[in-house]
């Protein structure tokens, strides 16, 4: 099902605000790169990001060609005769280089804290629908009269009109329940789901878009008036591990076969990593396209080879440097906790001279660097949460719309089960290197037994440090959710912390290079 829509490429980047400036940095890099779209989430309650509206409007003051939205707005918060005249203002100021994501609401709790009407999931939509006729009759300045919306959720009673923009703004709306979805056919000009808030992942766009093109076909439009796009993400590696995780090829065919199968023709990488930016900017996007235009103007026949594109790894085959660098320790520690003694861990043996390490062999290097790293991701997660609440900034209805937002697919947004969730990652993390990867370095080389020990003896009392944050958490259950109910958990972390982030150090520094070098492959670890 190919609507044939031209195909867009765009990033999903973070609106974070420490540092204040990498999300402007990370959009003009797309830009430079020559993707077609920056996107940024809106959550007006998250102290912890940039005004998205005030960012877009500042990255489009230091970009030349890239179109820019919020992905998608948050409209309760956001009233829409302002949003209709800002948005137009801004796509003036560009020369049309805007579109309006919208969304119905999510995280009621924070949007209420904030001053905003909590809404059922019903009149939501309502209001949404509302809310769309009020924006597109603010743009519809060579119309007489003023605006007049009289809903059950917004009333206009004779708006001016105006300013029209640039361009015919796109109206995408952020949809996944059949209400929501029948809207977006019959009054948005795209469709913007994420790709992980789909449980059958690809399979489900089917479904979704006939529900789309139901409601287009209701209110007496063509489907094709409406462009699907997609939220996605994923990881380069040297083999396939699933769903846009593996080398550049198998992404350039998986989506094509988005587009060709399922109508997709924008395709948003959530990412703020400016590596993989641009790699998906100069292999992915030039690639999808060629093989897409290829199929569509030779229908029936099997689709050409995309362009070449890069090998996944860099180093030259038979390269007898092992280039992972491995995650310094800071020296930052954030408890009085001392529960080892640095100064007494064991040092490896020196690497071979000589020795060559294949690109499969420095791919592993690379693999444990990022299972580590979305380890400390995680951790950050975690004390930025509990630390707002501590801090008194962030009330606990809205820490758990925040861990709702870190953690998509958990089934129990409270804080403690994230905390807990977090706990399980990290021991089972260890289980495997316990279980599997230390044993295979033991027989490999002898020399290693004292770092192998040592790093075995540090995952005990890693763990001992995880049943304390369970402990505290387990007492700040049924409390009153004040910020001194949090101070043990906040101590409890802060040794975690300190602990965990040592040892991952630690141990890349020692093992990353017997790993590649004696061959244990990503999927093992």
């Amino acid at each position: 099902m190919d609507y044939g829509h031209d195909l867009l490429f765009g990033t999903f980047i973070s609106p974070a605000n420490r540092p204040a400036g990498a999300p402007v940095e990370l959009a003009a890099l797309a830009d430079r790169a020559g993707l077609d779209l920056a996107t940024f989430q809106d959550h007006p309650y998250q102290p912890g990001f940039h005004d998205t509206w005030t960012l877009m409007s500042y990255i489009a003051a230091r970009t030349e060609r890239i179109s820019l939205t919020a992905n998608v707005l948050n409209l309760p918060l956001r009233q829409p005769v302002v949003v209709a005249r800002a948005a137009a203002s801004l796509d003036l100021l560009t020369g049309g280089r805007v579109e309006l994501g919208l969304g119905a609401g999510a995280f009621w709790d924070a949007i209420e804290a904030a001053g905003g009407r909590r809404l059922s999931p019903a009149q939501s939509v309502v209001a949404l629908a509302e809310a769309i006729d009020v924006i597109r009759g603010v743009w519809d300045a060579q119309r007489a009269g003023g605006v007049r919306v009289e809903g059950d959720f917004y009333r206009v009673v004779g708006a001016k009109r105006g300013p029209a923009p640039a361009h015919d703004i796109g109206i995408w709306l952020g949809a996944y329940k059949p209400r929501m979805l029948h809207l977006t056919g019959r009054v948005a000009d795209g469709w913007l789901p994420s790709l992980a808030y789909l449980p059958g992942g690809p399979t489900d766009l089917a479904a979704s878009n006939a529900q789309v093109d139901e409601g287009a076909k209701a209110a007496g439009r063509d489907p094709r008036a409406v462009r699907r796009l997609l939220n996605i993400a994923g990881r380069f590696s040297s083999s396939s591990n699933g769903f846009l995780d593996g080398p550049p090829d198998q992404w350039v065919e998986e989506l094509a076969g988005l587009t060709l199968e399922y109508g997709i023709s924008g395709f948003i990488l959530g990412t703020d990593d400016p590596a993989m930016v641009e790699r998906y900017a100069y292999e992915i996007a030039p690639a999808v396209r060629e093989m897409v235009q290829a199929e569509r103007s030779d229908s029936g026949r099997p689709p050409k080879s995309p362009s070449p594109v890069r090998p996944v790894d860099t180093t030259p085959p038979g390269s007898t440097v092992f280039a992972t660098t491995p995650t310094p320790d800071d020296g930052a520690r954030r408890s009085g906790a001392t529960l080892w003694d640095e100064s007494t861990r064991p040092v490896g043996p020196p690497a071979p001279e000589g020795h060559v390490y294949s690109p499969r062999a420095q791919a592993v290097g690379h693999h444990l660097v990022d299972v580590h790293d979305n380890l400390r991701q995680e951790l950050a997660n975690v004390r930025d949460v509990i630390g707002q609440v501590i801090q008194g900034t962030l009330a606990v209805g809205d820490a758990r719309s925040m861990i709702n937002m870190m953690t998509l697919r958990q089934n129990d947004w409270t804080l403690g089960a994230y905390c807990a969730s977090y706990c399980r990652v990290v021991t089972q993390h260890h289980a495997l290197e316990d279980a599997q990867i230390f044993p295979h370095l033991r027989r490999s080389d002898a020399d290693l037994a004292p770092v192998i020990d040592r790093l075995e003896a540090e995952h005990l009392v890693i763990h001992e440090v995880l049943e304390g944050v369970d402990t505290a958490l387990v007492r700040i259950i049924g409390r009153s959710g004040q910020p001194d109910d949090l101070t043990e958990l906040q101590e409890a972390v802060d040794v975690l912390t300190d602990t965990l982030l040592s040892h991952l150090s630690y141990e890349e520094r020692e093992i990353l290079e017997p790993l590649a070098r004696h061959g244990f492959f990503p999927g093992q670890i």
